[in-house]
């Protein structure tokens, strides 16, 4: 195993998982319950903005390469499980691809694209709002733990190698 690409791929990993943990964590304390306050055909449109403009956005590089980087750095842990720093590449990397990968596409893209579905004005759409903010929210938490915890355990890969 190259050291100096090892090296390399924890610090970007950490980088990456640490900027992840700070915009999930803007949403878990603050914007979700902004949004929330609002009428809710303005939540939901301002919502669906969020998520129209999330996928164009600079987010979405840092989004895949900090889990490719993390699945890379898991998947080396394994092949090269004697080495130092393994134990927490193997560790950070599940961490971050479940809590945060997995729970994104199995959990909180679902409750976004039913959110674009909605007719925002329509009477559903007020109990799917409310069930929305508190479901998408808990997960987006979720998330942050995650993000925030795999941001550690790579940066104490760092110190071990």
């Amino acid at each position: 195993m190259t050291q100096s690409l090892v090296t390399m791929l924890l610090w970007f990993a950490a980088i990456g998982c640490g900027l992840m943990a700070g915009v999930y964590f803007a949403f878990s304390a603050f914007v979700m319950t902004s949004l929330a306050r609002l009428p809710p055909s303005s939540g939901i449109a301002a919502m669906t903005a969020i998520n129209t403009d999330i996928v164009r956005s600079p987010f979405m590089p840092l989004f895949f390469g900090t889990t490719l980087a993390a699945t890379v750095l898991a998947a080396l842990g394994v092949l090269h499980w004697d080495a130092p720093g393994a134990t927490a590449m193997i560790a950070g990397g599940a961490i971050y691809v479940l809590g945060m990968f997995i729970v994104t596409m199995v959990r909180n893209v679902p409750l976004n694209n039913a959110l674009d579905r909605a007719d925002p004005a329509s009477a559903a759409a007020a109990d799917l709002w409310t069930s929305y903010v508190r479901d998408w929210t808990w997960w987006n938490h979720v998330r942050t733990s995650a993000s925030t915890v795999a941001c550690g355990v790579f940066v104490a890969g760092l110190v071990a190698s």
